[in-house]
This record gives structure tokens, C-alpha cells and sequence, in this order.
């Protein structure tokens, strides 16, 4: 083997390594007085300075330091503090029993009576709303019925400090119309929705439109208004696990009102009110996974306290978001400090002392946050 080419080399590295600072020097000679050379001279020679740097040992690169964890401020953290239930109580009628006080209520966290407090009032607060409408799929047949959801949102500008976004979905979600308290300018949006693609990404949906809630003011109560399909086709960032934990850490109000669904469904959802849940922590969470999978437009607004419902005509859509409206300022607001703070999935019942024969609507579960 030729071994003479490579001392050659190894010669010529040497007399470069040598000359290295007077190629430097008349490097930076340039470098001062660039009008020499004019613009492309100059360029020229800062390229040569670069990579005569180059040829010294220079100390090896730090590789980028990640991020430091950023711990989203949007969701309440619910460790020891207080957790709120606003409940909601029907009597058979369809009338709101009022009147109920604290000695009233039994609440249960796992299956555990828990110390309470009642606001005896029903909630006066202003209402923040997220509007969230599905546009991909077969939802483009139910556009006439959305097209005149504008003056029905009236029953939730009643405060003047209440307000309505818009959000629209279909494989991902968007905003339409941020928060404002016209109706007007809602009802101009909502008759000029555009159909989208295949997809119904409910579970990024809500995602989003929990983290557009949790922007209003704490004393606001937040709702989500969800028009949609019931099973979830395309979300690509929210895990059924995720949203189960998210919506146990807010205090978002679920709405639901689904497109119909077949009578075998119907009757399952008719039946499925969430009572008669096991109150042990992971069976509930895995209980919880698979109906998300199921019917995520009905699991969320049972997890939340909220309502789930179904439509076919006109008629039944606006009857269906009156009573929505309705129903959110009626309730009695529930709070209590668990006695078992056990990180995870915590189950809630309430119930009446008194058998009153009377549809008791409450959240079906918190998240609480280990704490530090």
C-alpha cells in the first residue's frame, strides 16, 4: 500500500495549520474594509474566515436543554379545595322543585356521605357558552335546524355579562366567532355554516372548547353546548382517558344534543342514567373509557352534570335547547371538601333525603390532583 499520498497530506495539513493565523488576519483586513473587494468579495472572504475557524479543536456543541414543563393554567387543579357539583332537580312534570336546603342533599364521593354546603338561590352568575357545531358527515342535513339556534341563545344572554363563542368541527376543530354577547351576529354565523370534511372529532372538540371555557372569568358559569353526532370519527390529539381526566378538573357544564340515534340506542340511553355505577376508582375509569367509545356525547355530559339528549324534527331541536338553557340556571350549587383525598377518578351521587320522585341531575365525577 501507497503510504506517500497520505504523508503528502498529512505535510500540506501541517503548512495550512501553520498559515492559519495570517490567512486569518487578512481575512479580518477584508473584513474591515469590505468596499475593496465590493459586496460578493466580501461575502467570499467571511465564508473563507468561517471555515478556517472551523479547522481548531473547539469545544464540542451542549445539545438544546428541553423545555421546562409548562402546566396548563386552563383547567382547575383540584387537589383539597373545594368541589363544586351545581345540581339540577326535576320533578316528574318537567317543573324545577325549589326550595330544597343543605339538610336536603346527601352527597357521596366513593360511596362516602360527605359534609356539604348549599347555595340556597339558584345560580344567578353570567354565562359563558361555547357553542360547538359538527359540520363534517351527515351533519350537513341538520343545517336548517342549526340555522335558527341564533334567538334561542337569548335564553343564555339573559345576563348582560353572559356571552357566546362559536366553534365549528369536523376532523378538527375551529373557531368560527369568539366570545360575543349578539345574538345577531351568532344567528348571521350559524345561517352561513360550510359543510366540512368526513370527520367528527368530538373528543378534540371538546378538548378545545374546555380550554376556550376555562379563559372567562372564574365566577362566569361555563357551558358547552355540544350539536352533534354521538360517536367520535377523527380525533387525533385527545385520548377517551385524557378528556375523562380534563372535564373531572373543570368546572364545565356539558349540553349534549345528539342527531338521532337508532331505537336500540335511544332505549340503552333512556335506561343508562350513570346511578348505578360501581364506585370502585379504576373499575369506573374503565367503565367510563368504553362508553366514551360508545356514545362520547352522552358520557361527557353525564360526567360533567350536564344533560344528554337526542332530536329528530324542528320542533323537538328547539324544545331539546330550551330546556338545555333552562336547566343550566336552575340548579343548586353543591360544594364540598372530600374527606378521602386520594389522587385520581372520584365518583359522586347525590341524592334527595326525601324520596320527592324527582330527576336528579349532578356531575358523576372529579378528578383530584395528588398534591405535591
Amino acid at each position: 500500500m501507497d503510504f506517500t499520498a497520505g504523508e503528502g497530506g498529512a505535510q500540506a495539513r501541517v503548512r495550512r495549520a501553520a498559515d492559519l493565523p495570517n490567512r486569518r488576519m487578512r481575512v479580518l483586513q477584508i473584513a474591515r474594509c469590505p468596499t475593496q473587494l465590493g459586496l460578493p468579495g466580501f461575502v467570499f472572504a467571511l465564508l473563507i474566515f468561517a471555515s478556517t475557524s472551523h479547522a481548531q479543536q473547539l469545544p464540542p456543541i451542549e445539545p438544546p436543554k428541553p423545555l421546562p414543563a409548562q402546566e396548563s393554567s386552563s383547567t382547575l387543579r383540584v387537589t383539597t379545595n373545594e368541589v363544586l357539583v351545581p345540581t339540577l332537580v326535576e320533578k316528574k312534570g318537567g317543573g324545577i322543585l325549589y326550595g330544597l336546603k343543605q339538610s336536603d342533599f346527601v352527597l357521596e364521593d366513593n360511596g362516602i356521605s360527605q359534609k356539604i354546603r348549599v347555595q340556597e338561590e339558584m345560580d344567578t352568575t353570567p354565562v359563558s357558552l361555547v357553542l360547538a357545531v359538527e359540520l363534517g358527515g351527515v351533519s350537513v342535513l341538520e343545517f336548517d335546524k342549526i340555522a335558527k339556534l341564533g334567538p334561542l341563545l337569548d335564553l343564555f344572554l339573559a345576563d348582560q355579562r353572559s356571552q357566546v363563542a362559536l366553534m365549528g368541527f369536523d376532523s378538527r376543530p375551529h373557531l368560527i366567532h369568539d366570545y360575543t354577547h349578539s345574538s345577531e351576529e351568532l344567528n348571521d354565523a350559524l345561517e352561513h355554516l360550510q359543510p366540512g370534511d368526513g370527520g367528527a372529532a368530538i373528543l378534540d372538540t371538546i378538548s378545545s372548547a374546555v380550554d376556550l371555557l376555562e379563559t372567562q372569568p372564574k365566577e362566569s358559569r361555563r357551558v358547552l353546548l355540544l350539536i352533534s353526532e354521538e360517536r367520535d370519527h377523527g380525533s387525533k390529539h385527545t385520548k377517551p382517558v385524557q378528556l375523562i381526566e380534563k372535564i373531572g378538573r373543570s368546572n364545565v357544564l356539558v349540553l349534549s344534543v345528539s342527531f338521532s340515534p337508532s331505537r336500540a340506542e335511544f332505549l340503552h340511553d333512556v335506561k343508562d342514567s350513570g346511578d348505578d355505577r360501581t364506585m370502585n376508582m379504576v373499575s369506573t375509569l374503565v367503565m367510563a373509557v368504553k362508553a366514551f367509545k360508545k356514545n362520547v356525547a352522552k358520557e361527557v355530559a353525564l360526567e360533567s352534570g350536564g344533560e344528554y339528549t337526542t332530536f329528530t324534527g324542528d320542533k323537538g331541536f328547539e324544545h331539546r335547547v330550551v330546556d338545555a338553557a333552562r336547566h343550566v340556571r336552575n340548579r343548586y350549587l353543591i360544594t364540598f371538601s372530600p374527606s378521602n383525598p386520594s389522587p385520581g377518578l372520584h365518583t359522586i351521587r347525590v341524592r334527595t333525603t326525601q324520596d320527592y320522585g324527582a330527576r336528579i341531575v349532578a356531575r358523576a365525577n372529579y378528578w383530584l390532583e395528588s398534591t405535591p
